[in-house]
């Protein structure tokens, strides 16, 4: 069984039975040991960071998936990102589509229903996609095609300050955490800095999903497939998922190839492997695959913040002695900007 805190304090943080008995099947990791010692340079002599990291490499293994706590970010600031998305979400469609996602716009801004797919099925859901800026020529003919500035609503107008604060909060922990997954994987704390992700790239996208809608007094989602979002895995090397409280429609699937379910732990980030990790872990760690279904009659944000490479790193094996022991280098070399523009470009209809 993956590893669970057994302490009454801190299970008493799960709201619910019925969200312990989900999270029986994913990790909970308590951070604070690592965030407040990730840029000692003795982090690697310390108990309590030896013990995160051994968490965190169970958690890597064995799901791919796992919740985090004493991360650092207020979780008054979750909330209000989250809500502050939703007022967006909640403007008319004129007022929505004044950031309307285009190429020309370097694939920024804002989805309607129906116009992000996944494996050629459209997706349940409305979204802003916001990347970390691309200037002319700074990757050359890999970066071309997002290169552009952000394409941020003026209403409501705390809006942009308020989501770069988050970026700025969530880039930080992503790099405190990578820190200790290198740790995990045998290598050095900057394994992740440097040439790999020293200078990082990273998305995030801001999601609303409809709720059920009822129908003859039964519940139907308004299309067909009943996906919010449809299987997949993410691209780089961590994400951050900070969901709304109260709604149960992210599922993951377990080694057993099992759907299992992942509910929202209030003040806590759900975070999982993306692609890059898979291969730097020589498939030691798996990018998990997983979905979103709405079945709640209630509207869902979601604020998803992806934590990348460098934009134009060549991906490959760490050597260590852990990604040795899982036998030779099991993937080719990856660059990590050309897979990020595989996906986007397969990602919209109607553009």
């Amino acid at each position: 069984m993956p590893w669970l805190p057994s302490t009454t304090a801190t299970l008493a943080r799960f709201s619910s039975p019925t969200i312990l008995t989900y999270i029986l099947s994913l990790a909970y990791v308590e951070l604070d040991p690592l965030v407040s010692k990730a840029d000692d340079p003795k982090m690697v002599e310390d108990p309590g960071v030896l013990e995160v990291v051994r968490q965190l490499h169970k958690a890597c293994t064995e799901a791919g998936f796992f919740y985090v706590k004493g991360h650092g970010i207020p979780e008054t600031l979750l909330k209000e990102v989250r809500d502050e998305t939703r007022r967006f979400f909640e403007l008319p469609y004129e007022e929505k589509a004044k950031i309307k996602l285009t190429p020309a716009a370097g694939y920024r801004g804002y989805q309607k229903i129906g116009e992000n797919i996944t494996k050629g099925v459209r997706d349940m859901q409305e979204a802003i996609d916001f990347y970390r800026e691309v200037t002319k020529g700074m990757y050359g003919d890999l970066g071309k095609t997002i290169e552009g500035s952000n394409q941020w609503p003026q209403n409501p107008p705390t809006f942009k300050a308020l989501m770069k604060e988050y970026i700025s909060l969530c880039t930080d922990l992503a790099r405190k955490i990578m820190r200790g997954i290198a740790l995990a994987l045998g290598g050095a704390p900057d394994e992740f800095e440097g040439q790999r992700a020293g200078d990082p790239f990273w998305v995030m996208r801001l999601i609303g999903y409809p709720g059920a809608s009822p129908v003859n007094g039964t519940d139907v989602l308004k299309n067909d497939t009943g996906i919010g979002c449809g299987a997949h895995t993410d691209y780089g090397l961590l994400t951050l998922l900070n969901q709304d409280d109260g709604i149960n429609a992210l599922q993951v699937r377990n080694l057993s190839g099992e759907w299992i379910s992942a509910p929202p732990v209030p003040g806590s980030f759900v975070c999982n492997i993306g692609d890059m990790l898979k291969i730097y872990s020589n498939g030691l760690y798996e990018s998990t695959i997983h979905r979103v279904i709405n079945n709640n009659s209630k509207y869902r944000v979601s604020v998803v913040y992806f934590y990348e490479t460098n934009f134009d790193t060549a991906v490959e094996p760490l050597d260590t002695h852990k990604t040795r022991f899982n036998g030779n280098k099991k993937f080719e070399r990856a660059i990590y900007g050309e897979h990020l523009i595989g996906k986007v470009l397969k990602n919209f209809i109607d553009l």
